[in-house]
């Protein structure tokens, strides 16, 4: 009998697990800034997110109010009737679109940097391996980015649902600041110079509630100013008569905005439309009118064709200064941030 030992066969390797994709993660400091102001973004993505599917919904409304009506075969004056509650949800809608570049500004850009550098926080971060510039680029970048993902999202759904009835002036005015401040690039602009602007304000004060009241100012007098010179980026047109003042003012294209109307002379002098008013009679009114040699009318307009034009001139202006505003925060912040 064999007394020969067997030895025992090798227990087998575990097998070794895959290794899944790993998926791309936030790490140093770009997973420090979202964190700190995680609560801000996703409320800022969420309220974006209902705000576009809104958007979206009334967008069909208004596609299937105006299809009902043979739209865009028939005549306009077919298919506008009843466009009273559609027309006033794009007003409401407007409204509260012109008050977010405010918002951001305030609640967003002021206390991006005033918060860190009041509570201290600043000062600890960037006496680590951190330095200021890098401390400052992942803040204003994130916060940025968050901020041109929301406004494009928001600025491309609304000029979507307004763009089928955008020649129709009864609806909403190409040149107001209800259509021309809420679509194609220009909310992005002016949410971001805000933001920045805010950003700066709170890293010179470094108190958040002061910067948050004057950055509440100075995004007012931004939209003011804005307002103020939004029509002067375009390129007016005018278009005259000769055939008298009897026959009425010449046609505009449709959609046109029109700026001013007056009298026009032989020599191609203008006269205020009110030119020979007080004169009495029509008879003495003709009279006075020939007397100035007047020969028809002048209109001065800006047509919707100019629009996206002018909105990318503006926009471009507004870029230039927030990126002005943002290489005075690096300047500023590399060394009085702490």
């Amino acid at each position: 009998m064999s007394n020969v030992a067997t030895t025992p066969s090798a227990a087998p390797a575990p097998p070794v697990a895959e290794r899944g994709t790993r998926r791309p993660r936030l790490s140093g400091m770009t997973w420090l800034v979202w964190r700190q102001h995680r609560a801000a973004f996703w409320t800022m993505l969420a309220l974006t997110a209902l705000a576009v599917a809104w958007m979206l919904y009334q967008r069909a409304g208004l596609l299937d109010h105006l299809t009902a009506k043979g739209w865009p075969h028939s005549s306009p004056d077919k298919w506008m009737e009843d466009i009273t509650p559609h027309s006033a949800a794009l007003a409401k809608a407007a409204l509260g679109l012109g008050f977010v570049p405010v918002l951001l500004g305030v609640f967003l850009g002021a206390p991006l940097l005033a918060g860190d550098l009041e509570s201290g926080t600043a000062k600890l971060v960037t006496s680590q391996a951190a330095t200021p510039a890098r401390w400052l680029a992942a803040k204003i970048g994130i916060c940025a980015l968050v901020v041109v993902v929301c406004t494009v999202a928001v600025s491309f759904t609304f000029g979507r649902w307004w763009a089928p009835v955008s020649r129709q002036n009864t609806v909403m005015d190409w040149s107001s600041g209800a259509a021309f401040d809420n679509t194609g690039p220009v909310p992005v602009a002016l949410a971001l110079f805000t933001v920045l602007g805010g950003v700066a304000i709170g890293m010179v004060l470094r108190r958040t509630l002061l910067s948050m009241v004057v950055t509440f100012f100075f995004a007012v007098a931004v939209q003011v100013v804005w307002a103020h010179f939004r029509l002067d980026l375009g390129n007016v047109i005018r278009v005259t008569t000769d055939s008298g003042v009897d026959g009425g003012a010449p046609s505009l294209p449709a959609a046109a905005f029109q700026i001013d109307q007056s009298y026009v002379t032989s020599s191609g002098e203008t006269l205020g439309w009110s030119t020979c008013v007080h004169a009495g009679s029509d008879k003495a009114v003709a009279a006075c009118q020939q007397q100035k040699g007047i020969v028809g009318w002048a209109v001065d307009y800006l047509p919707i064709s100019q629009m996206s034009g002018m909105q990318w001139l503006g926009a471009s202006i507004l870029f230039a200064l927030a990126a002005a505003v943002t290489a005075f925060v690096f300047l500023w912040g590399r060394k009085r941030v702490v």
